[in-house]
C-alpha cells in the first residue's frame, strides 16, 4: 500500500470521513520560535517560524513580508511560515520590531 493512499470506503463501516484541517490556529505561549530544519529537504536549510498565533490570513500576509525582508522564497505549511535559508537572526530582528517576543530554539 503506497503512503499517498487513503481509506475512502470500508465494507464495515461504509464511507470514510477525511481528516479535514483545523481551521483555527493552535493555542501559543505567546512566544515566537525561529529554528532551522533540514529533513526532507536533501540537506537544504529553512528558517521556520512557529507560534505566532495569526489566523490564515495573517499568516500569509506575514510570511510575504518576511520573504520580502530576506529576499527569498517560502511558504505557509501547518500554521507555520518557512523561509528559505538559515536567516533566523533577521527574521529574529524583523519580529520583534513588529513587537513579537521571540525564541531562537534548536540548531
Amino acid at each position: 500500500m503506497s503512503k499517498n493512499s487513503r481509506l475512502v470506503y470500508s465494507t464495515d463501516q461504509g464511507r470514510i470521513a477525511e481528516d479535514k484541517p483545523s481551521l483555527t490556529p493552535p493555542e501559543g505561549d505567546g512566544v515566537v520560535r525561529i529554528f532551522k530544519s533540514t529533513k526532507g529537504r536533501g540537506g537544504k536549510a529553512v528558517s521556520v517560524v512557529s507560534g505566532t498565533g495569526l489566523d490564515a490570513a495573517g499568516l500569509k500576509k506575514l510570511a510575504k513580508e518576511l520573504k520580502q525582508l530576506c529576499g527569498t522564497g517560502g511558504s505557509v505549511k501547518d500554521w507555520d511560515i518557512e523561509i528559505q535559508g538559515d536567516v533566523r537572526d533577521k527574521l529574529k530582528a524583523a519580529l520583534e520590531a513588529r513587537g513579537y517576543t521571540v525564541k531562537l530554539a534548536g540548531g
